[in-house]
């Protein structure tokens, strides 16, 4: 089978995970003032996530894909992207492919010692099929092992639990302005970005 012509794109394309990355959904209230509820889970936005869709969209093509459910997904979609924004795509855990993970050591090392569990992984192979050309791809998740297949294209947010002085989105922003016009986005070094982001002069 043939593969499908890379297509000419305006903008590098990024893809946003939901839970934990964008948002936090708890099946209990972590507090009452929760943004919005999807089937039994009380969802919290992450701070600053309108303006930093909005910020996005002005320099990327948009696409969410999440491991959660895809009636899930599409919820919370309605409920967290402005309607002006067009987006690429809006996958679920259909388009996942599970795979068996490893588990890392406190070392931040593969360990065979440890037992490994089952993980639904991203692979970008699916999103080249759609004609987007990889050097031009931005895959933003909170776990690692989601993405493990992603080398080059991948950066790893901290995860989002809830808790009201997170700050993370903003740094995440300033560091996505500065890679938006490179012609190949995964020859970057993306490994403590935000260490670079926060301690780099204004």
């Amino acid at each position: 089978m043939a593969r499908k012509p890379v297509k000419k794109q305006l903008k590098p394309l990024l893809i946003l995970d939901l839970d934990e990355t964008l948002i936090h959904a708890s099946s209990t209230l972590l507090r009452p003032d929760f943004d919005f509820q999807v089937f039994h889970y009380y969802v919290y936005k992450r701070p600053g996530l309108d303006h930093f869709l909005r910020a996005c969209a002005e320099r990327f093509e948009l696409a969410i894909w999440s491991s959660a459910s895809d009636d899930y997904v599409a919820e919370v979609v309605q409920h967290i992207m402005p309607p002006d924004i067009p987006l690429a795509f809006v996958w679920g855990r259909s388009r996942c492919t599970l795979m068996v993970a490893p588990q890392i050591d406190d070392f931040g090392y593969y360990n065979t010692d440890y037992p490994s569990h089952y993980e639904y992984a991203k692979k970008l192979r699916k999103v080249r099929t759609r004609g987007f050309d990889l050097q031009q791809v931005l895959i933003v998740d909170d776990t690692p092992h989601k993405v493990r297949n992603c080398y080059g294209n991948a950066i790893y947010p901290t995860p989002y639990l809830g808790q009201l002085d997170d700050e993370e989105l903003p740094i995440l922003l300033k560091y996505l302005e500065t890679l938006a016009t490179n012609e190949n986005l995964r020859s970057i070094e993306k490994r403590q970005w935000q260490q670079r982001i926060t301690t780099s002069p204004e």
